[in-house]
C-alpha cells in the first residue's frame, strides 16, 4: 500500500513542476489546425467516395474503391 502511495505523490509532484503546460493560446491554436484538419480530409474523403463511387443501381461496372470493398464484406 506504500508504493501506490508513493506512486501517487511521485506521480502528482512530477505533473505539478515538470511537466510544461501549453498555453490556453496554443491549445486554441492546436485545435484550430486539428479541426481544420479533420474538414480537410473528410472533404477529401467523400470527394474519392462520390468521383469514384457513382452508384446507378446493380448495372453500374465500376462503384469505386469503397463499393469493392462493401461488396467483400
Amino acid at each position: 500500500m506504500a508504493n501506490i502511495i508513493t506512486y501517487i505523490e511521485e506521480s502528482y509532484n512530477e505533473l505539478m513542476t515538470k511537466v510544461s503546460w501549453p498555453s490556453w493560446e496554443e491549445l486554441q491554436n492546436s485545435t484550430r489546425i486539428v479541426a481544420v484538419a479533420s474538414v480537410m480530409i473528410a472533404l477529401l474523403i467523400f470527394v474519392m467516395d462520390f468521383l469514384f463511387g457513382i452508384n446507378g443501381g446493380e448495372s453500374t461496372v465500376w462503384k469505386g474503391v469503397l463499393g469493392f470493398f462493401y461488396e467483400l464484406f
